[in-house]
């Protein structure tokens, strides 16, 4: 049986792999059951089995922690394919999205962190520049394509684009909290490519 991996950061003790991977399902499932303000390393700790010092030793603080997972959580799923036409890649980015946004712990941790930024400067910034901006420059790859294959005009508004793929679908997803509707989806990418091609 092979041993479970670990990483030794410079000048610091060996990480278990497992133990890092039990804590970070432990944060996403104590954050979305107590919301970001009540959130406590100890609750963390105590789900995942592990001690607080196994915490700190990764993160040096709530806020760290927080923004450092949410930030690999949500800029991974960002990763839009290439399906060789606009339309195909603005469904299967709203497709993946609307299903991100419906996941158990999303549809509580997304809305509880965008107000936890009124009260906390740097969950608002990291929010906006390590996550909002990560995943709005992979997402620019879809106009970006576009462009290349003519579909869109070559002086296209990208940043007006980019609002226009999110913010429709995150406005019916999690605050009017719209059904799970397939053809809704393709209707909206509908919509969008025409918004964007006009």
């Amino acid at each position: 049986m092979s041993r479970p991996s670990a990483v030794r950061p410079p000048g610091g003790p060996v990480l278990q792999d497992a133990v890092t991977e039990a804590i970070r399902a432990a944060f996403f499932e104590e954050l979305a059951e107590a919301g970001y303000g009540r959130l406590s390393l100890e609750a963390v700790a105590r789900r995942a089995g592990s001690g607080k010092a196994a915490i700190y030793r990764r993160w040096k603080s709530k806020e760290a922690m927080t923004i450092d997972l949410v930030t690999q959580v949500a800029t991974t799923a960002a990763d839009t394919p290439d399906t060789g036409t606009l339309r195909g890649d603005v469904l299967a980015f709203l497709t993946a999205t609307d299903a991100a946004l419906r996941h158990p712990l999303a549809s509580r941790i997304v809305p509880d962190l965008l107000a936890a930024g009124a009260h906390h400067p740097n969950i608002a910034a990291s929010l906006r520049d390590k996550v909002a901006g990560t995943r709005r420059e992979k997402v620019a790859g879809i106009l970006r394509r576009a462009m290349e294959r003519g579909e869109l005009p070559p002086g296209a508004d990208l940043e007006l684009g980019l609002d226009l793929l999110a913010g429709p679908l995150y406005w019916s997803t999690t605050v009017r909290r719209a059904p799970l509707d397939p053809a809704r989806l393709a209707r909206l990418a509908d919509k969008v490519v025409a918004a964007l091609a006009a």
